[in-house]
């Protein structure tokens, strides 16, 4: 499959993965969940601009790349509501005091910087154009993998999940980190290449690579649409009906 990495692959990369048996499409299942991974102001920040502006208050940006994602986001998480289907978000959660941080300030000496004050956002907060809304499911993490120290388990296996269906970011990170769980849970996985960002363009290219040679299908946004708006509209009887979104 010709992708977005291609560009970074060499001639024997290339050799390599032809003759590996790597890379075929697992396809779809037949009850997917959408799951929308740490698409928060801290990883986007506040606003579209170019990223090296972003991170001079949020740095952990991925700028313009990152609400290009938001955008594709939005537009699929409005087909899986009309569908009723599953959409499962996750962010971050930590002490005031910083204590739960552990080991994610030894790798980046700026995880004790300020973000934007002037904003008066919690960095943690799901942007307002894709916020959840009453019939979506929120989990709180604290480590790269949306299934590490969380519930998530418990409720896609309530609500009788087979596939799941992953953007957000990063691509490299969290998404990563994420999706080999699930594969590790043998779910069905796709990663939605329009929906995914990453602060750096070689890892956001290189590791959807990696994940579509062992873990995932790597799929389009229109794919996803299309399969998705084919589903029946009453596959999951327990959603939550709830007024207020929690995980």
């Amino acid at each position: 499959m010709k992708g977005i990495w291609d560009d970074f692959l060499t001639d024997r990369d290339r050799k390599v993965f032809a003759a590996s048996g790597y890379g075929a499409q697992a396809g779809f299942g037949a009850r997917p969940a959408l799951l929308v991974i740490d698409a928060a102001y801290a990883f986007v920040g506040d606003r579209r601009e170019p990223i090296l502006e972003s991170m001079k208050r949020w740095h952990n940006s991925s700028g313009e790349d990152g609400w290009d994602a938001v955008d594709a986001i939005s537009r699929l998480s409005k087909v899986f509501r009309v569908r009723n289907l599953p959409i499962i978000y996750t962010t971050n959660h930590f002490r005031t005091d910083s204590w739960d941080v552990g080991s994610w300030s030894w790798k980046n000496p700026r995880m004790g910087d300020q973000t934007d004050s002037a904003s008066n956002l919690d960095p943690n907060e799901i942007v307002a154009e894709i916020a959840p809304q009453a019939r979506d499911i929120v989990i709180l993490k604290q480590k790269p993998s949306a299934f590490f120290g969380t519930n998530l388990l418990s409720y896609l296996q309530f609500l009788g999940c087979d596939s799941l269906i992953f953007t957000g970011g990063t691509t490299s990170g969290c998404i990563r980190a994420s999706v080999i769980d699930a594969f590790s849970y043998n779910y069905r996985v796709a990663v939605v290449e329009e929906a995914c960002f990453d602060r750096s363009q070689a890892s956001h290219a290189i590791n959807l690579c990696d994940m579509n040679a062992k873990y995932a299908d790597v799929v389009s946004e229109v794919a996803v649409r299309n399969y998705a708006e084919g589903l029946s509209t009453d596959l999951y009887p327990r959603l939550p009906k709830a007024a207020t979104p929690g995980g």
